[in-house]
């Protein structure tokens, strides 16, 4: 792993969450989104998908008009709305260019679960029982491990009780007021808190 590679440049705090598959990425969210919303925090969530994915359905008039070459579908209700961009010839996705497009909304904080590899500040959510190797040993971008027990830990890398939400909030947004120094490799990272 580069630890020389540059931090995405964003004007909002975002920090990674990663981790193994089924470590729990996606149930720590929905444990956290709550409570950063309860304590005043507007969060977009960017999730990555390792396969291919649609959330549209074929049939449907939104689905149509797409395969009829809409570029961007946005189909809307009074609700919710759903824009469906086509990425022809791309392996992964950009994380600047959709961290770009959730900004638009004013998030005070936007979590990236996955993209595992990019440059950026990381929360590992690491589960010793899926005997898979913790992720902070190789990259220098993760700076906290949530575990359900303590774990020896590279230098620089926080130790964070995963079963307590309301801790893991409080880390979170102390995180954030260090923002953007905290969006550095461990090597380079002046603990400010």
């Amino acid at each position: 792993m580069n630890d020389r590679i540059a931090p995405v440049q964003s004007a909002i705090p975002l920090i990674g969450i990663v981790g193994w598959s089924g470590s729990g990425k996606t149930t720590l969210l929905e444990r956290l989104l709550p409570l950063l919303r309860e304590a005043g925090e507007r969060c977009a969530v960017i999730k990555h998908a390792h396969h291919q994915f649609d959330i549209d359905q074929p049939g449907k008039d939104s689905h149509r008009l797409r395969s009829a070459g809409a570029v961007p579908m946005l189909v809307a209700s009074g609700r919710r709305y759903a824009m469906m961009v086509e990425t022809p010839g791309r392996e992964e996705p950009d994380l600047v260019e959709l961290v770009e497009r959730v900004s638009d909304l004013a998030p005070t904080l936007v979590l990236v679960e996955g993209f595992k590899h990019a440059p950026l500040a990381k929360l590992e959510v690491h589960r010793p029982a899926l005997g898979k190797p913790l992720i902070a040993t190789s990259d220098p971008w993760v700076i906290a491990v949530a575990t359900p027990a303590p774990l020896g830990l590279p230098a620089g890398v926080e130790n964070l009780q995963l079963d307590q939400p309301r801790a893991l909030v409080d880390w979170l947004l102390g995180w954030r007021r260090g923002w953007p120094s905290h969006n550095a490799p461990r090597q380079t990272v002046e603990h400010q808190r």
